[in-house]
C-alpha cells in the first residue's frame, strides 16, 4: 500500500468495496451485539421492561437496542454490562459499536478525531458538525435526500454530539475552525434554529482551546476556493488530510499533501477575520435576525 492510499483503520470502502458493503458490515456488527446483549439479559433472567428501568429506558428503546435498530451509547454498554452480569462480554463490542455509529465514510475520521492534538478545519457549506446544534443537526439530516429514516437520523444525531466531547477534553485539543460567511446566513431550518447556532457558536468561541474565524464574502482572496477539508495533527505530529462530498470522502495519509494542506489552511487564516473580529461579527448577524 503507498502513502496517499486509503489505510484499511480509517478507510471509507474506496477500495471498491464503496459505501454499500460498509453500510451492511457495520448493520452486521450492530446486529449481532443486539443479539448478544438479548442473549445476556436473558441469561440474567430479566424481561425488557426490568432492563429499561435498571438502564433508564422504555422497554421500547431496549428492543430497539436488541433489534439492531439503534445504537446504545458507549455508557449504556458499560452499565448493561455490569446489570446482567456479562464479565466484560458486552464492552467488548464496544470500539466495534461505536465505530458503526457513523457513516461508513466517516468512520476514519471519527477514529483519527480521538487521537488528536490539533484539527484545522474550513467549511464552505454548512457549520462544522463539532459546533452544531441539536437542532442544526437534524434540520440538516431531515434535508437530505434520499431522506434518512428516523433510526437512521437518531444514530447521526447521537454519534454527532458525542463527537463534541473533544471541545472539553483533557489535555485540551487545539481547535481551528474557519468557515465562510455564507455559511453563517443560510436559515437551515428557519430563523430560530439559525439564532440558537449563532448563540452556540459565541459559547464555543469563547473555549481557549478554540480558534473560530469568519472569511467574509467581501474578502478579495480565498486560498480554500477548491472547497472545505480539514487537517488532522495526531500527537505523534503526523498530519492527514480529510475531505469529503456528497457520500464519499478521502483521507490522505501522504505527509507531503497533509503538509501542503496544513500550509494552505495558514494562507486562509491569514486572509480571515481574527477570532475576536468574528465573534463580533457573528454578534452582528445575530442582532440582524
Amino acid at each position: 500500500m503507498t502513502e496517499n492510499e486509503t489505510n484499511p483503520k480509517y478507510g471509507d470502502g474506496a477500495d471498491g468495496s464503496g459505501p454499500r458493503t460498509a453500510d451492511k458490515s457495520a448493520q452486521g456488527v450492530v446486529v449481532a451485539f443486539g443479539q448478544t446483549m438479548k442473549t445476556l439479559r436473558l441469561r440474567a433472567g430479566m424481561d425488557r421492561d426490568e432492563l429499561g428501568r435498571r438502564l433508564g429506558y422504555s422497554a421500547a428503546t431496549i428492543a430497539s437496542f436488541e433489534q439492531g435498530r439503534r445504537i446504545p451509547s458507549p455508557r449504556t454498554i458499560d452499565k448493561t454490562d455490569e446489570v446482567t452480569d456479562a464479565g466484560g462480554l458486552l464492552t467488548l463490542w464496544k470500539e466495534e459499536v461505536e465505530r458503526a455509529q457513523y457513516p461508513p465514510f466517516f468512520q476514519g475520521m471519527a477514529q483519527l478525531e480521538k487521537e488528536a492534538m490539533e484539527l484545522q478545519m474550513y467549511d464552505a457549506l454548512v457549520v462544522n458538525g463539532l459546533l452544531q446544534t441539536e437542532e442544526y443537526m437534524r434540520a440538516l439530516l431531515d434535508m437530505r435526500r434520499p431522506p434518512l429514516d428516523p433510526e437512521t437520523i437518531e444514530q447521526r444525531v447521537a454519534a454527532r454530539l458525542a463527537r463534541q466531547e473533544i471541545l472539553g477534553r483533557r489535555p485540551a485539543t487545539l481547535l481551528s475552525f474557519i468557515m465562510d460567511e455564507s455559511v453563517l446566513r443560510h436559515r437551515y431550518g428557519g430563523k430560530p434554529i439559525l439564532q440558537g447556532q449563532l448563540e452556540h457558536l459565541l459559547l464555543v468561541g469563547a473555549r481557549r482551546n478554540v480558534e473560530l474565524q469568519v472569511l467574509p464574502t467581501a474578502c478579495d482572496d480565498n486560498a480554500g476556493v477548491n472547497g472545505p477539508f480539514t487537517v488532522v495533527m495526531r500527537r505523534d505530529g503526523k498530519r492527514f488530510l480529510y475531505v469529503e462530498a456528497q457520500v464519499t470522502s478521502k483521507l490522505e495519509t501522504d505527509p507531503e499533501q497533509a503538509g501542503l494542506a496544513s500550509a494552505r489552511y495558514g494562507i486562509i487564516r491569514s486572509q480571515v477575520l481574527t477570532p475576536r473580529e468574528s465573534l463580533e461579527f457573528i454578534e452582528r448577524l445575530l442582532g440582524e435576525l
